[in-house]
């Protein structure tokens, strides 16, 4: 058996409109793909994370007639032209992960690896395997700021410890830490659809027990050991005294999405809670890292 795949380069904007012109059309299924190898960034409160621009690609049953789906798509910014309107028979195959040959497992720091399904690292006790699939989740390693956070995870104990994720996405730092050792791992998120996929993600990798999902409303993070967000910076800012709030003496907490620029105002938001911090880069993205004062005395002071 076969089937037609239809696709088209939009814009984000555009995404919705393409995706429900496809659907009315009859799509069996509907993915979306980065369609330039940009990176999705942390979305607004109940928005859905998408690239700036999105290959999105509609499955037919084979035999779709042309002249309809043109008709359909002329509206659409992007797919208004013959052209820019791609047809492809696509053969007896899981369709849906068909895309996914392209990415390979990924490593950070010395233990951690990320693997797709269906792929496999060579053995060894040592390595931890968080496997996840790469998709419209945000925090899938393949950006610099997961990729940072990861690495500090790698070099950080948390064994038999209480863990925040905070803005979870897929829920991949939480259940690192999970597999890691920690004890309990606290994943919040504003999306509900985050959190079923964190859900989700944390039954695949046998730690669903130890990771409990939350809105922020309903989060209960007070008295951890540490606080992971890989958000972005003026959320980071405006959550600052939540943050070193639910820290207990002497817990940790590192802070990603922050471009360089932003480093310093994210640093100064967190000096009356934390003090120094210590920064990573990897290209134009930084991770900052601190830990919250072993008694109730402000670490900042009155100067810097």
């Amino acid at each position: 058996m076969s089937w037609t795949e239809i696709s088209i380069s939009v814009s984000r904007e555009a995404t919705p409109q393409a995706e429900e012109a496809l659907e009315l059309l009859g799509a069996l299924a509907i993915t979306f793909q980065d369609d330039e190898d940009n990176p999705v960034l942390e979305p607004d409160p109940g928005a859905t994370p998408l690239w700036p621009t999105v290959h999105v690609r509609g499955l037919f049953k084979e035999g779709v007639e042309k002249q309809p789906v043109l008709a359909a798509l002329s509206d659409v910014p992007g797919a208004d032209r013959p052209e820019n309107i791609r047809w492809r028979k696509v053969g007896e195959q899981d369709w849906e992960r068909a895309w996914m040959s392209r990415f390979a497992p990924m490593k950070f720091g010395q233990r951690l690896w990320i693997v797709p399904g269906g792929m496999s690292i060579q053995h060894d006790p040592a390595n931890i395997e968080i496997q996840l699939d790469p998709g419209l989740a945000f925090g899938t390693g393949t950006h610099p700021t997961t990729a940072l956070c990861l690495e500090w995870l790698d070099g950080t104990d948390v064994t038999a410890l209480t863990v925040v994720d905070y803005g979870c996405g897929s829920g991949i730092l939480g259940i690192a830490a999970a597999l890691k050792g920690a004890a309990r791992v606290i994943c919040v998120d504003t999306d509900p659809q985050a959190l079923e996929a964190t859900t989700a993600n944390a039954a695949r990798n046998g730690v669903a027990d130890r990771v409990s999902c939350q809105l922020p409303a309903a989060a209960d993070c007070n008295g951890v050991d540490i606080v992971m967000a890989n958000i972005l910076a003026a959320p980071l800012i405006d959550l600052a005294p939540l943050f070193t709030g639910f820290l207990k003496p002497g817990g940790q907490l590192a802070l990603s999405g922050i471009l360089e620029e932003q480093a310093e105002d994210v640093r100064s938001a967190y000096w009356p809670g934390i003090g120094a911090m210590s920064v990573e880069q990897k290209e134009e993205w930084i991770l900052l890292a601190g830990q919250a004062p072993e008694s109730s005395e402000s670490p900042g002071g009155t100067s810097r």
